[in-house]
């Protein structure tokens, strides 16, 4: 009797994880799956453009020659920028190809880092800092405000091409929390940008939008009029004047 009850909750047991993983699967179906479709499937031809290929042999010339692999990377990173904001798999084939490893070593490094997209993103692909200190600055409204504003969700496209919004984790400006990046695609690897927005309100980055919108460049950093940079507001209260030096400098003299 015991041994029946202890297989059936045993089953029941199975079937939840089983039941749990499939949704979790369908929630990062696209951090752990590529789906061929028109126009991202292996049979797509990709190569750098003749600008980008005296870039990729100045990124190669930092490693030895049977190293080349160590660029991987960076060139990911350069294709991306060429393609528009996103890698599609032929795309990593072709950095593969150039630094001579199986193409599953570069796909190991592109879906481990989060900064490379493998679907396609905005011309203007904004990124809303989720770590702690831009979350409890109000990160998740900012995100919401974007969103509502462009009418998309998570990491997608609005219907001119123009913005996708997506999360970074920490963005190294903590004291400016909370922040956005924009990475800029519209002039492709030749004019590709990448600027950090701080102190925002989700008054200011709909305000960002809609000046990316008309083609003007917002001005980056610090949003707060009241801030220089990473100061406090109304100026520094610290540090006012250059510090002392210390009474002797030659150490041997003293």
């Amino acid at each position: 009797m015991l041994s029946r009850l202890a297989s059936q909750r045993l089953i029941e047991v199975r079937q939840a994880f089983r039941l749990s993983a499939q949704v979790y699967r369908s929630f990062s179906t696209a951090l752990n799956y590529h789906i061929d479709g028109p126009d991202n499937n292996p049979d797509l031809p990709w190569e750098f453009s003749e600008a980008n290929k005296a870039k990729v042999k100045g990124i190669l010339s930092h490693y030895p020659s049977n190293y080349k692999q160590s660029g991987v990377i960076p060139l990911l990173d350069l294709a991306q920028q060429q393609h528009g904001g996103w890698l599609p798999v032929s795309a990593m084939n072709a950095v593969a190809k150039v630094v001579g490893v199986a193409p599953i070593r570069v796909y190991e490094v592109a879906t481990f880092y989060s900064m490379f997209n493998r679907s396609k993103v905005g011309k203007y692909h904004l990124l809303v800092c989720g770590t702690t200190p831009c979350m409890i600055c109000g990160s998740r409204e900012i995100e919401g405000a974007l969103l509502k504003h462009l009418g998309v969700e998570r990491n997608e496209v609005t219907k001119d091409g123009l913005f996708s919004v997506g999360e970074m984790e920490c963005m190294g400006s903590c004291v400016n929390a909370p922040m956005i990046a924009v990475a800029d695609y519209t002039n492709g690897s030749e004019g590709y940008t990448y600027n950090y927005y701080e102190d925002v309100t989700t008054q200011r980055v709909v305000e960002i939008v809609e000046m990316l919108r008309r083609g003007e460049k917002p001005p980056v950093g610090t949003q707060n009029p009241k801030r220089i940079m990473s100061g406090p507001e109304g100026g520094n209260t610290t540090l006012l004047s250059d510090p002392k030096p210390p009474a002797c400098r030659d150490l041997d003299a003293c």
